[in-house]
């Protein structure tokens, strides 16, 4: 039997409630660490009644305080779902649930997981794991170099040296953290082959491919393409009813951020140099689009050419549209 259990996190706890057979719940709240995630699978091992392999363990996503207890329990092969929490809060509103408590939380995603089967969370490969890592820190250094670079420019002469000094240092590590990337692509068959296909498409380079292959993961996880701009929160954000109500604000917040901002000037790129999203650009040009829509759009596009690229296995080509439609 199947038990579900829902777990609220926040950056410090974990609060954890399983819906029992009898509609009640049985609640305990963990620290958000290492040694809190071991006391939470022997909770689950003392309390289910098959212990933690029959549980279903459901939580949002929450940044990056869920990746941990997420890669904790699938590696001692507990089921576990991810889910968007614009997707429970909905629930929560149809559920009628008027006090909103980390208790309240863990409880109503219980009841979710109890009521919707969500599908299962697909961890990704060790490969991956290490290269969204590599890629988080390289984002980092480069932001810490750049700040110190723009202090450099009015920075008074008694202090130039050490901030020369700290942007060589962070030099070295860029390019250590770089050749990493490199070597962790390369040494895993999957993740070089995933690289070759991408870099044939005009647009993205050396910086984009890594951040593609490790935000997307494996390609065949999302469904469509348009799963794939969902995750991406590059899917439109419309609010409409009526005569009254016509508000459009741009793309939806809920979303991978760091993936649509890795899109952006790669699709700026693609807009000159690569032929399909180039002749889109200059369609929606002509139609007097914003410059920002236009961007935007072809951001989406480039996601849509790379999904593409990777669900087939083929490298980018440039009349594959023109051939389907002859």
């Amino acid at each position: 039997m199947t038990c579900n259990v829902g777990v609220d996190i926040s950056k410090a706890k974990l609060d954890v409630a399983w819906l029992k057979a009898d509609g009640k719940y049985r609640s305990k709240v963990f620290p958000n660490n290492a040694a809190g995630f071991s006391e939470l699978l022997q909770w689950l091992d003392a309390n289910l009644p098959d212990g933690h392999a029959a549980a279903h363990v459901c939580m949002e996503a929450t940044g990056t305080y869920h990746e941990g207890l997420a890669f904790f329990l699938h590696d001692h092969a507990v089921a576990v779902s991810v889910v968007n929490p614009l997707t429970v809060k909905r629930f929560m509103e149809l559920d009628r649930v008027r006090n909103k408590t980390d208790d309240g939380d863990a409880k109503a995603l219980a009841r979710f997981c109890d009521k919707t089967a969500p599908d299962l969370w697909e961890a990704p490969s060790p490969g991956v794991r290490s290269l969204q890592a590599l890629v988080a820190r390289l984002d980092t250094l480069l932001e810490l170099r750049q700040g110190e670079l723009n202090r450099l420019e009015v920075a008074h002469g008694s202090v130039k040296p050490s901030l020369i000094a700290i942007i060589a240092s962070l030099g070295e590590a860029i390019e250590q953290v770089r050749m990493q990337i490199r070597k962790t692509i390369d040494d895993d068959p999957d993740l070089r082959q995933r690289n070759e296909l991408l870099a044939t498409i005009p647009g993205l380079g050396d910086r984009t491919i890594p951040q593609l292959l490790a935000y997307i993961g494996r390609p065949e996880r999302f469904t469509s393409v348009k799963a794939l701009s969902a995750y991406a929160s590059l899917t439109p954000m419309i609010r409409q009813s009526g005569s009254s109500l016509d508000k459009r604000r741009g793309t939806h917040p809920q979303g991978h951020r760091e993936l649509k901002k890795a899109l952006y000037f790669p699709a700026m790129v693609a807009g000159r140099y690569n032929p399909v999203v180039a002749e889109f650009w200059q369609r929606l040009k002509a139609q007097n689009k914003p410059g920002k829509l236009i961007v935007v759009a072809c951001m989406h596009k480039l996601l849509s050419i790379a999904f593409g690229v990777l669900r087939s296995g083929k490298p980018f080509d440039p009349n594959h549209g023109k051939k389907a439609r002859a």
